[in-house]
């Protein structure tokens, strides 16, 4: 049975082992991992349930990039064997039906705390213990704190004058009411053709009477090529699980799809154009990945633009349209390419319009629309596909206050600073899951959550075995991670978009590309060996 819990349920018991943020991906399995060791643990979420980013990301079109069958736990085989998936790419309905029957299959609505936003994470450095205070008034005191935030879940919402004033509803892709809006007859705008804009904007125009559509910076985007799952499909790709589990955790991004053995400018150009086809058949992101070489060489990946741009152009009635919906300013893939169904067809429909806002900035919003400098649209309602202040954002909602009084936020004041984006110099035993100096989201989110908690896991039983009472990341490992990091990205074209891997999209973040861009399954060796290592980099304290 699926179900969003309470949110008066109180759970009894203050002094824990672990608590952990968040009952997202990461969250879920870490209450699950850690409950398993013995560890006594304990959920706080801000939400009325389970999901995370699924559980508030309910827009028109809502879908994952991944697919399906490989956005899903793999730590229990059972789960893997009883659940089927309906379609390659699950939309946000399914994938949160999925998280809410982990959920109930492993018992762990007992230890979540609903409705429970953490304000205030607090070190007593005598004990080395974390005080959690949340905004019900909840204290907790905890060995570890897990901030299981997520990379994309503190919605930006953009300075734009008048904002307030808009007589109409305002709507966030990120905080969708959920019993849905009713937009037949309305004249709507949406502002941003990011990824939960590119997902939106084809809903949105077949059910409002008009949709205008405020671009402020074009974006690339793959057909998503979704299809429905017959059961000898499923039953295929169950009965392949540990070939493709295995693929993944060794791949670049955390899926079983390989780039061609050789660089893109080696191959004849129908070579080249028959790996492209293909890859543009398996669909959305993964384009990116076709080849080694294709965000590092600029002419390897200027192969994969024009190749794209023809796909593009052959879908939009109208020249100029396609010439503002066309990308000029970035490689492709450098920022994440996004996945849709039917997105650029949209515009040939006589109810949309493409307002380009490069050639004529938003000036304000009044009560009655939108002004650009050019002209006025007026609209019933406005939505803002503004995304995320990404990696850091929901981590900065909070006072984390570490050893000296000295804050997470005034640490990363510079940008975020950790040790393989596991480790904190000066905040003991805080592990950040799939944020900043991690591949986060250059991977596949669900296999990464669980080999950082896995590796968490780990760590406090290796504390516990020999008799010791935190880990802390040396400064100098730190500052090493964060200059191979940068070192790593450099060598990429990744540093050549203004993405919000870069935190381009909040005004007064630092400039500082926060993935670590080397590959998923190089990381998670680096990581292993870390941890073989004795925790090489860490301080091992012994209280």
């Amino acid at each position: 049975m699926n179900r969003e819990p309470s949110t008066s349920t109180r759970l009894s018991g203050t002094e824990l082992d672990v608590v952990v943020v968040g009952a997202g991906i990461a969250g879920l399995y870490a209450l699950h991992k850690f409950r398993s060791q013995g560890l006594t643990v304990r959920v706080l979420e801000a939400g009325a349930g389970v999901g995370g980013v699924w559980y508030w990301n309910r827009y028109p079109g809502a879908r994952c990039d991944v697919e399906s069958v490989d956005y899903s736990y793999s730590f229990d085989d059972d789960l893997q064997q009883e659940w089927n998936w309906s379609e390659k790419y699950a939309a946000q309905p399914e994938i949160l039906a999925y998280l809410q029957h982990v959920a109930e299959r492993f018992d762990l609505y007992r230890d979540i705390e609903f409705g429970t936003r953490v304000t205030d994470i607090e070190l007593d450095v005598p004990t080395l213990r974390w005080t959690v205070r949340a905004d019900t008034g909840l204290e907790l005191s905890a060995r570890f704190v897990v901030l299981a935030t997520g990379p994309l879940s503190n919605a930006n919402t953009p300075a734009i004058p008048g904002l307030e004033s808009f007589a109409g509803q305002v709507l966030h892709t990120s905080t969708w009411p959920h019993a849905g809006v009713d937009l037949a007859g309305q004249r709507v705008g949406v502002i941003g053709t990011g990824s939960s804009g590119i997902q939106a904007i084809p809903h949105l125009a077949a059910a409002a009477e008009r949709l205008t559509v405020f671009q402020r910076s074009a974006n690339y985007s793959v057909p998503a090529g979704n299809t429905a799952l017959d059961d000898e499909t499923r039953r295929r790709q169950k009965a392949g699980y540990p070939q493709r589990r295995r693929l993944s955790m060794h791949s670049g991004g955390g899926s079983p799809h390989l780039a061609h053995e050789k660089s893109a400018l080696e191959l004849s150009d129908a070579e080249r154009r028959a790996a492209y086809e293909e890859r543009w058949k398996l669909g959305g992101v993964l384009f990116s990945k076709t080849f080694p070489d294709q965000l590092s060489d600029p002419a390897a990946n200027e192969t994969a633009r024009l190749f794209w741009e023809e796909k593009v152009r052959a879908v939009i009635d109208d020249p100029e349209v396609a010439r503002v919906l066309i990308p000029r300013d970035h490689p492709i893939g450098t920022k994440r390419i996004c996945t849709d169904t039917g997105y650029y067809q949209t515009y040939n429909r006589d109810n949309v319009e493409l307002v380009d806002l490069k050639a004529a900035p938003i000036d304000r919003i009044d009560a009655t629309g939108v002004h650009t400098t050019a002209r006025h649209y007026p609209l019933d309602t406005l939505v803002l596909a503004t995304g995320f202040d990404a990696m850091t954002g929901s981590v900065a909602r909070m006072n984390i206050v570490g050893r000296d009084g000295v804050t997470l936020n005034e640490a990363w004041r510079e940008g975020p600073k950790t040790y393989l984006g596991l480790g904190v110099t000066g905040f003991p035993n805080l592990f950040p899951l799939t944020g900043p100096g991690s591949p986060s989201v250059l991977a596949n989110m669900v296999l990464h959550s669980e080999l950082h908690v896995d590796w968490v896991a780990d760590a406090i039983a290796y504390l516990d075995a020999g008799g010791a009472t935190a880990l802390e990341a040396r400064p100098e490992a730190v500052a090493d991670w964060v200059a191979e990091c940068s070192e790593r990205a450099a060598g990429t074209l990744m540093t050549q978009a203004n993405s919000w891997y870069l935190g381009a999209n909040i005004e007064g973040k630092p400039r500082v590309f926060m993935p670590f861009c080397g590959g998923f399954g190089v990381y998670g060796q680096i990581i292993a060996d870390v941890a073989a290592a004795d925790y090489k980099g860490f301080d091992v304290i012994v209280a």
